[in-house]
């Protein structure tokens, strides 16, 4: 009953007068897109902690797709976010250190992985996928430590040099190169997922989410629409991946680890889930936040986060995106 309570808290809730998706653009999207581009000037020294940003909001997309559109609850999507920096981290170690070819060998290998894991993920109810993605990301991490001569185990693979971006543009300490290049991987990502879910087909996610049941009525397979979506979260989970291992130029165990898992469904939590823009905002919420804290108290930093969290949780259902959503409906019916 709990867990239930839970995961209805975590998914988004439905309302009834939010009208139909459109492609528009807002002027608010906009500026919100120009944030990061005139942070780039304004802020010099925050530039590797916005990269890192940047690629923790890629990966938590990846899981709203599933978790916040599809709902499909994950306990170990971090496992595809480690198959990505892995792969990107290996070619680059054995003398291949292309960027833009590491990114997609990275999201191909992370897809079929998926792809694979989806057969069973779809196969039972909240729980069973719990314990399956689990075990999944278990597996995986332990393969990986166990793996030394390969993956470097508990010390990290060494020696991942990446060469230099479209054969220009060279990955320095300033962090500049990386702070664009994973802005604009983030911003096209983010562009096909939004068209993907103000289509038919994300139409058909969110009904798979709110009632699986009737979905067979209307002539729609569910299993078809849980193995595409879930093969998409994990290469775009992938992609994300191979960019932090390009962008910091080392793979470490903890990139398979369950904290990091936890972390995304902190993140949408925090931002609110099935709304793409709360991934975004949870991840940075999340990671500017425990920047500031550790800054403050290099003990304490978790206890003033999880403070957050619940603070969150009894008071803002749906996250920062969702109390903006009740904001902005209360002030719209005031005006009529």
């Amino acid at each position: 009953m709990m867990f239930a309570k839970m995961m209805a808290w975590v998914r988004p809730s439905v309302d009834s007068t939010v009208s139909l998706p459109h492609d528009r653009w807002s002027p608010v999207e906009v500026a919100f897109w120009v944030a990061p581009v005139a942070a780039f000037f304004l802020l010099p020294g925050y530039l590797v902690l916005g990269s890192q940003i940047f690629v923790t909001a890629l990966c938590a997309l990846s899981l709203d797709l599933i978790l916040g559109y599809a709902g499909i609850v994950s306990l170990g999507h971090a496992a595809f976010f480690g198959i990505g920096a892995y792969t990107a981290g290996l070619l680059a170690a054995h003398g291949w250190g292309e960027p833009l070819s590491g990114l997609l060998a990275g999201a191909v290998l992370a897809a079929a992985v998926g792809f694979l894991v989806s057969f069973l993920v779809v196969r039972g109810n909240d729980l069973a996928r719990l314990m399956v993605t689990l075990g999944i990301g278990l597996v995986l991490y332990e393969a990986a430590n166990k793996a030394d001569s390969i993956t470097g185990g508990v010390d990290g693979l060494s020696g991942v040099t990446m060469g230099k971006l479209l054969g220009v543009f060279d990955f320095g300490v300033n962090g500049k190169t990386a702070y664009v290049y994973s802005l604009i991987v983030l911003f096209l990502v983010f562009v096909v997922m939004r068209r993907v879910v103000n289509s038919p087909y994300g139409l058909a996610l969110r009904g798979l989410r709110e009632g699986a049941g009737r979905m067979p009525a209307l002539g729609v397979s569910i299993r078809k629409l849980q193995v595409t979506a879930f093969t998409a979260a994990a290469g775009i989970a992938g992609v994300a991946g191979a960019l932090l291992t390009q962008t910091t130029q080392f793979v470490g165990l903890d990139v398979l680890g369950f904290p990091r898992s936890a972390e995304l469904l902190i993140m949408l939590v925090f931002g609110g889930a099935g709304r793409l823009y709360g991934a975004v905002v949870g991840a940075t919420v999340f990671m500017v936040a425990q920047e500031a804290l550790s800054r403050l108290s290099a003990t304490y930093w978790q206890f003033w986060l999880g403070l957050m969290l619940v603070v969150i949780v009894l008071f803002a259902r749906g996250g920062i995106m969702g109390g903006i959503e009740r904001l902005r409906a209360r002030l719209r019916r005031r005006r009529t």
